[in-house]
């Protein structure tokens, strides 16, 4: 049995809501780096190398990336082997957004109701996605989220009928009617399988993994390569503006589903695809 004190999680969250908002991920960087040799688009590329200038403003001035500082959306992976004292661990992993938010002068976007949108004014509670796994380790990621892509994303229920190629069609279609909504180029999430919710968190939980790794299953794998050639030839390009370079990646994720079903979730993430992860 290992202990974590309270005190610790929160001292990590923390951080880690500060430098995903402020630092780039290296394998963004380079995927936009990349980008800019594939976009024939002048406009295109000019605002591709914007975007490349503007996280490294970021990173030299520790400003904000972004306006929109998202809703702190957190998984964690809770070893069985893991005793949390000190507190509540829910409590922890709130006191470090509610730290780190005010700490890194990040906006509060949180309403504390969805009706009502009062905002709660330090960017609590997030959203927190819990797995338990074998070991004594505790993992925490930290994932911003702004609106402006998550509201360009989607859920459909299809039939087993309408097959890869039902799939293949509503990726696309979603991201031919966000257009510029959700600040292209962007990494595109799909889930596959499940219930309706668990495809929905596999397409958020795809976005986690680094740019250019491949899925372990071979068609899959295909299938990702497919989906982003198809989404590119939609001429959205940069910001909306037209070019070769709508998105910088399509990850799939899925999981076993009902003999009667094929929930397909996408979730759309702009350039910038925040997160930050700690191994305590």
């Amino acid at each position: 049995m290992r202990i974590i004190e309270v005190s610790a999680i929160t001292d990590a969250v923390e951080k880690l809501c500060i430098e995903a908002n402020i630092f780039l991920n290296d394998d963004i960087k380079d995927a936009l780096v990349k980008a800019v040799s594939k976009e024939e688009s002048d406009t295109g590329r000019s605002i591709i190398e914007s975007l490349i200038r503007n996280a490294d403003i970021a990173s030299n001035e520790k400003l904000a990336i972004c306006q929109d500082t998202g809703m702190a959306i957190l998984f964690v992976e809770v070893g069985q082997d893991v005793h949390i004292t000190g507190g509540s661990l829910e409590n922890a992993l709130n006191e470090g957004v509610r730290r780190g938010y005010k700490k890194g002068f990040l906006r509060n976007s949180v309403v504390g109701d969805p009706i009502n949108r009062k905002n709660t004014g330090d960017n609590t509670p997030a959203v927190i996605h819990y797995k338990l796994v074998e070991g004594d380790t505790l993992k925490i990621d930290v994932a911003p989220k702004g609106f402006g892509s998550e509201n360009m994303s989607a859920l459909k229920m299809l039939k087993p009928s309408d097959g890869v190629e039902g799939v293949k069609k509503f990726v696309v279609d979603t991201v031919s009617q966000a257009g510029a909504n959700p600040c292209p180029p962007i990494v595109v999430g799909v889930g596959i399988g499940g219930s309706m919710e668990k495809a929905a968190l596999l397409a958020k939980s795809a976005l986690m993994r680094p740019m250019g790794s491949n899925h372990s299953d071979p068609f899959y794998e295909a299938l990702e390569k497919e989906l982003l050639e198809s989404i590119n030839k939609l001429g959205i390009g940069p910001a909306g503006l037209g070019g070769r370079v709508t998105a910088l990646g399509v990850n799939i994720e899925t999981y076993p589903t009902h003999i009667a079903g094929l929930p397909v979730a996408v979730n759309i993430s702009c350039h910038v695809t925040r997160h930050k992860s700690i191994e305590l």
